[in-house]
């Protein structure tokens, strides 16, 4: 063998020895975290202590509004009297079990009076009554409950109604006037103005004892 080759064998396989020795510590303890993870968690957020200055709020942005006012008790409306040529307060009561018909035809009553000119004072409904129907057996004295039938009410009030045009408007209203609803026109009174308020014995029961 050439002697000058074995020369730069020997150097060779010498650097690759001392190669060899220096990588030796890097590959006895390997570093297999990430950098990252080796100083933050994953569910650590590094801007959870930093403020926001009021990033996302916009209730500030909106004007500032009263604060509501509770509502008064409903107070009943002065009854206009009738004259020679006009009638007073009149209240038109529809009525049936049918709660669409009996609203629709009220809705007619209202659109109507505005084509004629009549002022309506007030709309309103009254609250929904429940008859039990019941039957007997045919043997024996028991009853039982056969149909629960509910009647709705809706009343259009209506103020100073030519006495001229009255006949007129009230042939309209009874052409069409729907089957199973009931129609009527009465002087308006306190005892209406009354009825449409629901009755609460128990509370009127304790106003009275503590006004002893």
């Amino acid at each position: 063998m050439n002697p000058v080759f074995r020369k730069v064998q020997a150097s060779v396989a010498q650097q690759a020895l001392l190669l060899n020795k220096a990588l030796t510590p890097c590959r006895a303890a390997p570093s297999i975290r990430h950098p990252v993870w080796c100083t933050h968690s994953v569910n650590e957020r590094q801007y959870k202590g930093m403020p926001t200055h009021g990033i996302g709020r916009w209730k500030y942005l909106l004007p500032k509004q009263a604060p509501r006012k509770k509502k008064d008790k409903q107070q009943m409306k002065q009854i206009v009297s009738a004259t020679d040529t006009a009638y007073g307060t009149l209240n038109v009561n529809v009525s049936g079990y049918d709660m669409t018909v009996v609203e629709h035809y009220s809705q007619y009553i209202h659109n109507f009076c505005n084509r004629l000119g009549i002022k309506v004072a007030d709309s309103y409904a009254l609250p929904t009554k429940s008859t039990e129907v019941m039957l007997m057996q045919e043997q024996g004295t028991k009853t039982y409950v056969d149909a629960v039938l509910k009647t709705h009410h809706r009343v259009i009030q209506l103020s100073t109604l030519n006495a001229a045009l009255c006949p007129v408007f009230m042939d309209v209203l009874l052409k069409n006037q729907p089957e199973g609803v009931q129609l009527s026109v009465t002087e308006h009174t306190e005892a209406d103005f009354q009825a449409r308020f629901k009755a609460r014995p128990e509370l009127e029961g304790l106003i009275a004892q503590m006004n002893q």
